[in-house]
C-alpha cells in the first residue's frame, strides 16, 4: 500500500470510507513524519498541535463508524499562521503577536473543521504575509524540501516561496496533506510553483477574510495548497461561501468544483498574453510555458494570442496600494489592546518601542512606504493614480476574456533559488510577483499547476487565470494540464 503520507486527500477519503485505515492512523503517520529530523529542518510549522489533531481524528473515526462522515473527515492539514484559531497561538510570524491566542475562530478555519479536517499545526510564513521567501518570518526561514541538481547550489538551502512558504513546504514534504494559505500578490501561486504543489487563489470575495490577519484588505484572499488539482477543488469548495461578518464576501452559490475535474476542454480558448514575455527572463521559462500551451492544445483547446497592455504598470501599482493598506491595517498593533508591549517614555515612547521591537525590517519598510503614499500632498499623486491604473488592468482582462475562456502564464520567473541569493535587493524580491500581482489587482482567480522539472532538477509550475467567479472553468483546464503533464516527481527527502 502507498505510504499514508503520500496519498492525496481524494485517495485518503476512499481509504477512510473503505476502512483500509483510520483517521487516527492517517493523522499519526503525519505527526510521526513531522517529528523526523529532515522534516523539522524544513521549518514548515511555527506551532504544532498533535494533541488537538489526534482528538479531531478520533472524532472523525467515530463519525465514520456511525456512517455519518463529513466531506473532509479525518484529513490532516496545516493552517497558515495568519488564520485566527480559537485557543491556539496565532502569530502572523511576527514578534509583535508572539503571545496572541485568539478567543475566536476564523470563518475559513471553522468551515474546514466543520467539514472534518484535522489541524496538525500552524504553518510558517513571511511576517504579516509580506515577502516571497518566508525569510522575513520572526520564527526562522522555511526550507524548500527540493534540493535540485545544480552543483553551484549543492550545499545551499532553497526557499519554498512566500508568503505561504510554510504551507507549500509542508505539503511538498508530505507532513500535511494540504494547507490553507493566503494570496495578496502571488503568495499561493508562486510558492506552489517553487515546490511542485497545486495552489489556487480564488476570486476576491469567494472565501471570507474574517478572522484572517489583514495585510492589504482589497487584495488578500484565502485559498488552499494541495497535492493535486482535485484536492484543491475539494478544499476550496469547503472553504468558500458567503459570510455576513465580512463585508467583501460575495453572496454567491458555491459550485461543486470537483465535478469539473477530468472534463474535456475541447474547444476551450486559452489566451497567451504577449506582454508576459518579459525581456531578460530565463529562456527555459518561455520553453516550459510553450510546453504547457502545447499540452492544452493537444488536449483539445484552442491557443490564441491576447494583449494585456497595462501589465507593465502592475508591479508599481501593487507596491503603492498594498503598502498603503498595510500601513492602515497594521496601525492597530500599538501595544495597548493585544500583542507584545514594550514600555517607553510616555504613550508615544511606548508606541515607538513596541512597533520598533515587534515589526521586522520588511514590515517597517512597507509601513513607511504606505504612510508616505497616503500622506497629504502625495495621496493624489500616488494612491489615487494607482487605483485608476488598477481599473485599467481589470479592463484589460475583461477585454481579453471576450476572446478566451482562460489565460495561461508562468507563475514565477524562476525555479526555487538559494536563501541569500536575492535578499539584499528588495526590488529583485518584488519581481518574484511579476506574473501574479495582476490577478490580485483585478480580483480574478488563478491556479498554479506543476508541469515539469527544469534542467536544474527543480519543479516549475504554470498559472491559469479565469474570469471572476468562474473557478469551474479553471479547474477543468487545470485538470487537463495536470493530466497531460503527469508530474509525479517527489522531493529527495520524500523519495528517499
Amino acid at each position: 500500500m502507498t505510504k499514508l503520507t503520500n496519498l492525496t486527500m481524494t485517495e485518503a477519503l476512499k481509504g477512510l470510507s473503505s476502512k483500509a485505515f483510520t483517521a487516527t492512523e492517517l493523522t499519526k503517520a503525519h505527526i510521526d513524519a513531522m517529528q523526523t529530523e529532515v522534516a523539522r529542518g524544513t521549518k514548515s510549522y511555527i506551532t504544532e498541535t498533535p494533541e488537538l489533531a489526534l482528538a479531531q481524528a478520533s472524532a472523525a473515526d467515530a463519525r465514520y463508524t456511525k456512517g455519518d462522515a463529513r466531506a473532509m473527515d479525518g484529513l490532516p492539514i496545516g493552517m497558515k499562521d495568519l488564520y485566527c484559531t480559537k485557543g491556539v497561538r496565532t502569530t502572523a510570524a511576527s514578534k509583535i503577536l508572539d503571545n496572541f491566542v485568539p478567543t475566536y475562530e476564523s470563518t475559513v478555519s471553522q468551515k474546514l473543521f466543520d467539514a472534518g479536517c484535522v489541524m496538525l499545526g500552524k504553518t510558517n510564513l513571511d511576517e504579516f504575509a509580506m515577502g516571497s521567501t518566508t525569510i522575513t518570518s520572526a520564527y526562522g526561514t522555511s526550507i524548500n524540501p527540493w534540493s535540485g541538481k545544480d552543483p553551484a547550489r549543492a550545499n545551499r538551502q532553497l526557499v519554498p516561496g512566500g508568503s505561504s512558504g510554510g504551507s507549500s513546504a509542508a505539503v511538498a514534504a508530505r507532513i500535511a496533506m494540504a494547507a490553507t494559505a493566503t494570496d495578496t500578490g502571488g503568495s499561493i501561486r508562486q510558492p506552489a510553483s517553487l515546490t511542485g504543489t497545486v495552489g489556487i487563489k480564488p476570486t476576491y470575495g469567494r472565501c471570507s477574510r474574517w478572522g484572517i490577519v489583514a495585510f492589504a484588505s482589497s487584495l488578500d484572499q484565502a485559498g488552499p495548497m494541495t497535492r493535486s488539482v482535485e484536492d484543491a477543488a475539494l478544499m476550496l469548495r469547503e472553504m468558500s461561501g458567503y459570510d455576513p461578518k465580512d463585508s467583501t464576501s460575495a453572496n454567491k452559490a458555491v459550485p461543486d468544483f470537483t465535478a469539473m475535474c477530468g472534463q474535456s476542454i475541447k474547444g476551450m480558448r486559452i489566451g497567451i498574453p504577449r506582454e508576459y514575455r518579459i525581456d531578460g527572463i530565463d529562456p527555459e521559462v518561455n520553453a516550459l510555458w510553450q510546453k504547457g500551451a502545447d499540452m492544452l492544445r493537444d488536449a483539445g483547446a484552442e491557443i490564441i494570442d491576447i494583449s494585456l497592455p497595462h501589465t507593465k504598470y502592475a508591479l508599481p501599482v501593487y507596491y503603492i496600494i498594498a503598502p498603503a493598506e498595510a500601513s492602515s491595517n497594521l496601525a492597530r498593533y500599538d501595544g495597548v489592546r493585544f500583542g507584545v508591549r514594550v514600555e517607553g517614555e510616555g504613550l508615544n515612547g511606548m508606541y515607538e518601542n513596541t512597533r520598533g521591537a515587534g515589526f521586522g525590517k520588511e514590515v517597517r519598510r512597507r509601513i513607511l512606504m504606505g504612510t508616505y503614499v497616503l500622506s497629504a500632498g502625495y495621496y493624489d499623486a500616488y494612491y489615487l493614480k494607482a487605483q485608476r491604473v488598477r481599473r485599467c488592468i481589470r479592463n484589460d482582462f475583461d477585454t481579453a476574456f471576450a476572446k478566451c475562456d482562460a489565460i495561461l502564464t508562468p507563475a514565477s520567473p524562476s525555479t526555487a533559488f538559494g536563501i541569500g541569493e536575492k535578499m539584499d535587493d528588495p526590488i529583485q524580491m518584488y519581481l518574484e510577483d511579476v506574473f501574479t500581482v495582476t490577478l490580485n489587482l483585478a480580483g480574478l482567480p488563478g491556479i498554479c499547476v506543476p508541469v515539469s522539472l527544469a534542467q536544474n532538477g527543480l519543479p516549475f509550475g504554470l498559472q491559469l487565470v479565469g474570469r471572476a467567479f468562474d473557478e469551474e472553468t479553471l479547474f477543468k483546464a487545470a485538470s487537463a494540464l495536470e493530466k497531460a503533464a503527469s508530474f509525479t516527481a517527489l522531493p529527495p527527502m520524500v523519495a528517499a
